[in-house]
């Protein structure tokens, strides 16, 4: 028997649920755009998934979800006034978050039936599915900052 170790490069992040823990807090804002400290929740969940060497996510989305696509995106406004105030340094850290060409795949889950229901949403995904294939699951219920 033969094992063989291949690197995953390709991930899946559900993040259609609809936040009831986190309520009020989630009404107007998607669970995973809260901030922790001064970032959003989604930003070091994808953050390590770089770091870890994915090369796509996946992102189940649902409805009212939309401002996780628009914070990976450039937001051409904001960018020109931040460059006009001479604030680079926050124009270069927005700019280090955002999706290169083909990193970044939404695909929405209709109903929010579960995290399992997710998986199935995302493996029509490109790479994903197959032999010799597979993806990591992420996930950003618990933060934990561990020095080792």
């Amino acid at each position: 028997m033969t094992t063989s170790t291949r690197r995953l490069r390709k991930a899946v992040l559900p993040v259609a649920g609809l936040g009831t823990r986190v309520l009020p807090g989630t009404k107007t804002t998607p669970k995973e755009l809260l901030n922790v400290v001064d970032r959003p929740i989604l930003s070091y969940i994808v953050e390590e998934a770089r770091e870890a060497g994915i090369e796509h996510i996946v992102f189940v989305t649902g409805r009212s979800k939309g401002a996780i696509e628009d914070y990976f995106d450039h937001q051409i406004e904001l960018e020109a006034q931040l460059l006009a105030k001479g604030k680079t340094d926050i124009l270069e850290m927005m700019n280090a978050e955002l999706a290169s060409a083909g990193e970044m795949s939404f695909t929405r889950q209709m109903q929010p039936l579960g995290l399992g229901h997710s998986g199935a949403v995302a493996a029509p995904a490109p790479g994903l599915c197959g032999r010799q294939r597979g993806a990591a699951a992420l996930r950003g219920g618990a933060v934990v900052h561990l020095d080792v």
